[in-house]
């Protein structure tokens, strides 16, 4: 049974009369200051051991309109063909399919820039499908908050909505499918890394439904995940520069079939054992979208 196992504390961003993402302890549905911390950014650049202390404490009782956990100093990078699933279900969309048979294989990761604080919606705002893409699908994932020293001090859900049309006609078009204005939703909150049930327990659950029917409907756990998280981190890291660590989404294990793409007024809804609920509708993105969905 999924989502049987919930912390009773987490992280939550706020935009606030002071700050547009302020982080903050979330218990019984109350949010508390932290103190000496403002964002996510001020939390990154703790070790884990200084996290953990600090978050023992609580601040004053603080309120504001649920936002993104995602920082404007902090990227949001994603990991391409990490779970069997995702490899087969490449080499199926694509006319060039023995790239993705390769990079699931090789020892390097497939890893791209996927998301920034102005992009990334949260649970219970829209996700978009770009109008010039036939089908679009969901990528239900489990995202890792990373400190600028490598440890791993949070996880949370990330939909990693792709333009599969557009990615499956030439890999080489994979940020145009993957980086548009609704295509990155992260949340609703943070479990800090302590508190998070094993990656085998860390089911994963995904479904569309459209007009109150379920639509498509399946499930993994991050267990099934091809590399160590360790590895993924390592590779992120290697001759880049996160002053400030960043945020990575660790690839689906879960992949509609052919047949079946998001349409407008779809919900998408993701669970993740010990981590939550993200739920999303779905918008078409126009060809101008300035001001649309953020």
């Amino acid at each position: 049974m999924i989502d049987q196992y919930t912390p009773t504390m987490k992280l939550a961003a706020l935009k606030t009369s002071k700050h547009s993402h302020q982080l903050s302890i979330l218990e019984a549905g109350i949010h508390y200051a932290i103190p000496g911390i403002t964002s996510l950014t001020d939390l990154h650049e703790l070790t884990l051991a200084e996290i953990q202390k600090l978050l023992k404490e609580r601040g004053e009782i603080i309120t504001g309109t649920p936002v993104a956990p995602i920082s404007p100093e902090i990227e949001l990078w994603g990991a391409g063909v990490t779970y069997l699933r995702s490899r087969d279900a490449r080499k199926e969309e694509s006319g060039v399919p023995d790239v993705y048979q390769k990079v699931y294989e090789a020892d390097r990761p497939e890893l791209f820039y996927k998301s920034n604080a102005i992009r990334t919606n949260t649970s219970n705002q829209p996700i978009g499908i770009r109008f010039d893409c036939p089908a679009s699908v969901p990528e239900p994932e489990v995202a890792i908050f990373i400190n600028k020293y490598q440890e791993i001090i949070g996880y949370s859900i990330c939909n990693d909505v792709t333009a599969r049309t557009i990615e499956g006609e030439n890999p080489l078009y994979l940020s145009q499918a993957k980086i548009y204005v609704g295509s990155t939703s992260l949340g609703p909150d943070i479990t800090p890394s302590w508190l998070v049930p094993s990656a085998a327990e860390m089911k994963i659950e995904a479904k569309i439904t459209r007009a109150g029917e379920l639509v498509w409907q399946a499930q993994t756990s991050l267990g099934a995940l091809n590399r160590t998280l360790a590895d993924l981190v390592s590779y992120l890291f290697r001759c880049q520069y996160f002053p400030y660590g960043a945020i990575l989404s660790t690839g689906t294990g879960i992949v509609p079939p052919m047949d079946i793409a998001l349409e407008a007024d779809d919900t998408v809804e993701i669970v993740v054992e010990g981590v939550g609920t993200l739920r999303n509708s779905v918008a078409i993105i126009p060809e101008s979208p300035r001001g649309y969905l953020v």
